[in-house]
């Protein structure tokens, strides 16, 4: 794919503990309204070892939206208005398999979506989409950031290549009776924030792929403290530097090839309602979604 110069191909998405990227230069703010609201803050743009990065803090820069508060539509909708066309998304989660130990990295491949409250899709009122969730992590910027961690060398830390990311919809973390549950499905980690943040990154035909942080074992193992969100946050901060280096890699790796992904033509199959039939309100709003199929 040709470089976009009109704006930074590359969004990062800021879990607790990272409200900022370090590293970061050339820094400026920029303000983007969305037919969905304001994004969570002002988008951070900058250059990370010179490739134009966009960095946004999910909660905010100080940590003031609960997860069912984050306003995801803008969030992802803003990346793609500025030209962003990776979205890396670092996410605190709770390990559900004894061999995932707390500072272990998770490189998920599936979800599981058990949130209850949030606006899911930028489709309906007017226009219709269905995306393929069948593998809703992009396989190549999932190889990215893996061969990434090989780049930057952390011994002492364990990577995961694979996993199921079970999304709750929080605050609260999970009861004992419903974390076994989540483990009896299969799931490797718990979170609170990757949906509907991955299938809103699939409809903005933008390739996704999570850096999941383990910071504890949730509330099932019966030899380890339960989490709590000071644990939660003690460790994320404990992983939060060598989680700045490893993306620092990956946006160099993706800026040497601008690698092609399924996600980026995923409306090409996915749009039922021709874009001539629709409003011209809806082809407004729709405009950065739909703009490669005009």
């Amino acid at each position: 794919m040709d470089p976009n110069p009109a704006g930074p191909r590359i969004g990062i998405f800021g879990g607790s503990g990272l409200y900022r990227m370090e590293g970061l230069t050339e820094v400026r703010e920029q303000v983007v309204d969305t037919p969905y609201g304001a994004p969570s803050d002002a988008l951070l743009l900058g250059k990370l070892n010179g490739v134009d990065v966009a960095f946004l803090a999910r909660h905010g820069r100080s940590h003031g939206l609960i997860p069912s508060q984050i306003p995801f539509r803008a969030n992802v909708y803003a990346m793609k208005a500025l030209g962003v066309q990776y979205l890396l998304s670092v996410s605190a989660v709770g390990s559900m398999r004894e061999d995932i130990a707390p500072l272990d990295m998770i490189l998920p491949d599936q979800f599981i979506d058990f949130t209850r409250k949030r606006e899911g899709s930028f489709f309906g009122d007017g226009a219709v989409a269905h995306v393929s969730m069948a593998d809703p992590v992009c396989d190549v910027l999932r190889g990215v950031l893996a061969d990434s961690f090989a780049d930057a060398g952390f011994g002492d830390v364990h990577l995961h290549r694979e996993g199921t990311y079970v999304c709750i919809e929080g605050p609260a973390f999970s009861t004992r009776a419903e974390s076994n549950w989540y483990r009896s499905l299969g799931a490797a980690v718990i979170g609170m924030t990757n949906m509907p943040e991955a299938r809103l990154a699939r409809e903005a035909e933008i390739a996704y792929a999570t850096l999941a942080l383990s910071t504890d074992w949730d509330c099932w193992h019966p030899h380890q403290a339960c989490v709590t969100a000071e644990m939660a946050i003690a460790n994320l901060q404990a992983n939060a530097k060598r989680a700045q280096t490893l993306l620092t890699h990956a946006v160099q790796r993706i800026a040497t090839s601008w690698p092609a992904s399924a996600a980026h033509t995923a409306l090409g199959s996915a749009l039922v309602t021709p874009i001539a039939a629709m409003s011209a309100e809806v082809r407004a709003r729709l405009h950065p979604l739909i703009a490669r199929l005009l």
